[in-house]
């Protein structure tokens, strides 16, 4: 054992011992700091909020200052700190950016989730190639190049947990949104990768991936679509779409010392639509 191997091993003990007071603590996120991409949106802001509610700081991004000022003033409501840090992440640079603004803000960055993302419903042969560098700019150069800016520090304090939000578009495929599909099967690799080569810094990345969420985005174009209502409910076990909200809990386990040593995964919240639905 090298130097160098006995000084992480070291760090290591230090920072378990620092965090695990008790178990009841496992999941207090208490004195942490999320950056959360995308947080202004509403699974961006369930998911901040939830990590609020456990007692962390919040760095949020996003691309517009009115949404980014409605969110701020609701997580200052529930008494959390918060910095709101207006970046465009589908550039290298302004990830760099991003992640030395929540540095300067709160000194350290604990969490960070990538949840920004957009999408362009249109047939593959009607796809430009504006539309596929929009789609994958967001969801595949942002999160690699803002995990890569985020790591640094993460590696300095000896730790930390990186959340990608996946999709069910990982798994199967469905018409119209092949270019987001294909984005979100890069961040479900893009996870595992980042979790082999940071194991070694004491970093856990993992994927959350939501089901057939209902949110202001999908409420009229999904769920007030009789036709395409009925078409997702008939493939849906619980036989109704999700919430943001329900998506809380597997973010503060993951976000928290209670997934230690759980790293490289994907944990679908669906409904149990991937248990085994007849798809077609």
């Amino acid at each position: 054992m090298t130097l160098v191997d006995v000084f992480q091993h070291l760090l290591l003990t230090i920072y378990l011992l620092m965090n695990y007071t008790n178990q009841t603590d496992l999941f207090s996120l208490q004195d942490k700091v999320a950056l959360v991409s995308g947080g202004s949106g509403d699974i961006g802001l369930a998911l901040a909020k939830a990590m609020a509610k456990a007692g962390a700081s919040i760095a949020l991004n996003g691309t517009s200052q009115a949404k980014l000022d409605k969110a701020g003033r609701e997580l200052e409501s529930l008494g959390a700190r918060v910095a709101l840090l207006k970046a465009d992440i589908s550039k290298a640079s302004e990830c760099t950016r991003l992640a030395q603004e929540a540095q300067a803000a709160f000194g350290r960055i604990d969490i960070l989730v990538n949840c920004a993302g957009i999408n362009r419903r249109k047939p593959i042969l009607e796809i430009t190639e504006d539309d596929y560098n929009a789609i994958m700019d967001v969801h595949v150069r942002g999160s690699y190049f803002l995990s890569q800016a985020v790591a640094p520090i993460m590696i300095g304090q000896g730790g930390g947990k990186i959340i990608h939000i996946g999709s069910l578009n990982i798994k199967i495929g469905l018409a119209d949104i092949s270019v987001y599909g294909v984005a979100k099967a890069g961040l479900d690799q893009l996870t595992r990768v980042q979790a082999v080569e940071w194991a070694q810094h004491n970093i856990q990345v993992n994927c959350l991936s939501p089901g057939f969420i209902e949110t202001d985005l999908t409420r009229v174009g999904l769920w007030q679509n009789e036709k395409r209502s009925k078409w997702i409910l008939e493939r849906t076990p619980m036989k109704r779409p999700g919430y943001a909200d329900e998506m809380a809990g597997v973010m503060l386990l993951l976000a928290s010392n209670a997934s230690s040593f759980l790293t490289g995964q994907t944990i679908y919240v669906d409904g149990g639509v991937l248990a085994g639905s007849a798809w077609w």
